[in-house]
């Protein structure tokens, strides 16, 4: 077996053909026309490309200069603080003098060090759990958990606005797809309800969505999940860190920790650093690591982040005080938000995600582009990653986004909205 998963035999070794460059039946990036010349459309009208913004210096996680300007960071998933933590930076300047740059390996094969063992005990104790698997990155971990444990002849069940990284994972994997309304604990019983009770069966949901900062009702899913007898998969990438009583993500704060079979989550936003990780009490869980191709046939991640995770996640196990800022700061946003009159996605607070819902993309990207010019950055979105006919302002708060920011941030919202005409 070769690094690319294929048999030697199987490799076509005969030079590729070149197809002429002049001949666009053949020119397989042809496809992308509409995206490029949608792009320089946008480009043309001298809004700043959304795609390329560029972070100049970051100063501390809430500020950082773009295009020569200070500036409110208040769209990365830096949701407790972490990135500039001393004993964070401190860890990882550490294992680099001690272990180098990177691991020039696969974890199946040398690219296991001290500190990647550390950091999966970390997030054992940090869960409460016996296994604990990292992967690369957060989207790897669901490509490879999502493909390995559902195969040929069983089903994944999964929510109709899950994340890109969980549909892939069912693309990748050979087990039949179902997929349930958003957020709907009746059409998910009625589709559970509709497929034979012999295969094996995998529930996949979703503590916090991304798009909405919306929480999914899990303690209803995963009741119906276990009457059909299927298994649960929870992503609890946007919630670690801040909810539930030990920060483990909403599947704890809804009491279900007994309930869901794995945990998969992310270092790229609490955790203040990159990578992925799936965990679970299952007594056969190790057995993973001998069948996941996602995590047998690439690189481990270097020592130095490795050891900035564990050092972040044994800091979260205690942080109750941003956790309780964290959520103060969600509340001052919205509700002001809320007051000004801007459209919300939700009702109330669910998570550190507000999302300011607009419906006209010459208004929103107008927006987004004054939020920018007067010192503040969100995230921009738009079909297909959300529904037609939707545009989001995107806010992700953070821990360290002090109570004067968040007043700074409020006025540059309402100063645009006016000028855009949003709001009145």
């Amino acid at each position: 077996m070769t690094e690319t998963g294929l048999q030697p035999e199987t490799l076509d070794l005969d030079p590729p053909r070149q197809a002429p460059v002049n001949d666009p039946g053949r020119d397989l990036m042809s496809k992308f026309d509409a995206l490029i010349a949608e792009r320089q459309a946008l480009i043309d009208t001298g809004v700043t490309d959304p795609f390329a913004i560029v972070m100049d210096e970051v100063r501390s996680p809430t500020e950082a200069v773009i295009k020569g300007r200070e500036t409110i960071l208040l769209g990365t998933y830096n949701y407790m603080g972490m990135t500039f933590d001393p004993d964070v930076i401190a860890a990882g300047k550490q294992a680099l003098d001690d272990f180098g740059s990177g691991t020039n390996g696969s974890r199946m094969l040398n690219g296991t060090f001290h500190d990647h063992i550390e950091v999966e005990q970390a997030l054992r104790d940090f869960y409460g759990v016996s296994g604990a698997i990292v992967f690369s990155t957060g989207y790897m971990a669901n490509l490879g958990m999502i493909s390995t444990l559902a195969g040929k002849g069983e089903y994944v069940i999964l929510d109709a606005d899950s994340h890109a990284s969980i549909y892939d994972g069912c693309k990748q994997g050979h087990a039949e797809i179902v997929r349930f309304r958003h957020n709907s604990v009746e059409d998910l019983d009625k589709r559970l309800g509709r497929l034979p009770k012999e295969p094996g069966k995998l529930v996949v949901l979703e503590g916090v969505y991304s798009m909405l900062g919306d929480v999914a009702p899990l303690k209803e899913m995963v009741a119906v999940a276990k009457a059909h007898g299927a298994m649960v998969l929870s992503d609890e990438a946007h919630s670690m860190g801040f909810y539930g009583p030990n920060g483990r993500g909403v599947y704890e704060d809804q009491g279900l920790e007994a309930d869901v079979d794995f945990v998969v989550g992310t270092f790229s936003k609490s955790v203040g650093t990159v990578g992925g990780f799936c965990v679970s009490n299952h007594p056969k869980f190790e057995a993973i690591r001998l069948a996941c191709r996602p995590y047998i046939f690439t690189a481990s991640l270097p020592p130095s982040v490795v050891a900035t995770a564990a050092a972040s996640i044994r800091k979260l196990m205690h942080a109750h005080n941003k956790r309780a800022q964290l959520w103060e700061n969600a509340r001052e946003l919205h509700g002001g938000l809320k007051a000004m009159g801007f459209r919300l996605g939700t009702a109330m607070p669910e998570s550190a995600i507000v999302a300011v819902i607009l419906e006209d993309q010459t208004e929103a990207v107008a927006m987004w582009q004054a939020l920018l010019d007067a010192g503040l950055y969100v995230n921009m979105a738009r079909p297909p990653a959300t529904p037609a006919g939707t545009f989001l302002l995107r806010c992700s708060l953070c821990a360290e986004h002090s109570p004067e920011q968040i007043r700074t941030v409020l006025g540059m919202f309402g100063a645009a909205g006016r000028a855009v005409g949003v709001i009145g």
